[in-house]
């Protein structure tokens, strides 16, 4: 008889061209920034909030107590949709081509991939959010009979830092749904009905009488609700920076427990 020749022994190898967390930020802010759909975004908040501030602004010199602040900060209501927007469609986009792929490829370890898109694009929108802020003081101060007290930050810096953060959170809630919902329209849709929509049905039971205070008092804990007591100067802002705080984390764990148990 002859012997049985020994199989072939199969060797196991690690990943030797895993990315270090420093390579995969790299990737991911060019990855973010070559994108068209980045740029437009990011212009269309600069561009709706420093015009917005201005007709507030323009509008502003007619009420006498209105803080100088709130001129540049009141825009976030519309712009947070640009924000959440973005984070969804940075992921979204990713699923539509099959890039995702290629970057679970190239470094397998799912939380970090979720980590480095979750820091380099809410980086880039704080970034914008400043820069823009600066130029929405410079062009309405000429307007405004009193400008920004920075001699007091809880009617100044505070107010502008936490507005600097709420968009940061905003992205990271588009984001998280984008990497739990996968198509950019159902992503887009959760996130405007997030931060646009609930707020909007919950202000509807202020008329519902007592029986209904409940739901109102459970609408101080949407995101874009504790994000304008945040950025209401002087406001107290104790629950609301953990409120805002979680929105930051939740959605985030919840995109990376879809990530971590779904085939790409």
């Amino acid at each position: 008889m002859t012997a049985l020749a020994p199989s072939p022994r199969r060797e196991t190898h690690a990943h030797p061209h895993r990315l270090t967390f420093a390579h995969l930020l790299r990737s991911e802010t060019i990855k973010i920034l070559t994108l068209r759909s980045t740029w437009w975004s990011l212009g269309l908040t600069a561009a709706l909030s420093i015009g917005v501030s201005l007709m507030i602004a323009n509008a502003a010199r007619d009420f006498e107590g209105f803080a100088a602040a709130n001129v540049v900060l009141m825009p976030t209501q519309f712009t947070m949709l640009v924000a959440g927007i973005l984070g969804a469609i940075v992921i979204t986009g990713e699923y539509s081509t099959g890039m995702i792929r290629s970057t679970l490829t190239a470094e397998p370890r799912r939380g970090a991939v979720l980590l480095a898109k979750a820091i380099v694009v809410s980086l880039v929108m704080a970034v914008t959010t400043a820069l823009t802020y600066i130029a929405a003081i410079a062009v309405t101060a000429p307007l405004l009979t009193t400008g920004i007290d920075w001699s007091d930050p809880s009617q100044s810096a505070v107010p502008l830092g936490f507005g600097v953060v709420s968009m940061a959170v905003f992205t990271l809630i588009g984001l998280g749904l984008g990497f739990l919902i996968r198509a950019g329209a159902g992503a887009i849709a959760a996130t405007v009905g997030v931060l646009f929509v609930l707020p909007i049905v919950v202000s509807l039971f202020t008329f519902g009488g007592p029986n209904w205070q409940w739901i109102v008092d459970a609408g101080a804990y949407l995101p874009a609700n504790a994000a304008s007591t945040l950025t209401d100067p002087g406001a107290d802002i104790g629950d609301s920076l953990i409120t805002l705080g979680a929105w930051a984390v939740v959605p985030l764990l919840v995109g990376w427990v879809a990530l971590r148990f779904r085939d790409a």
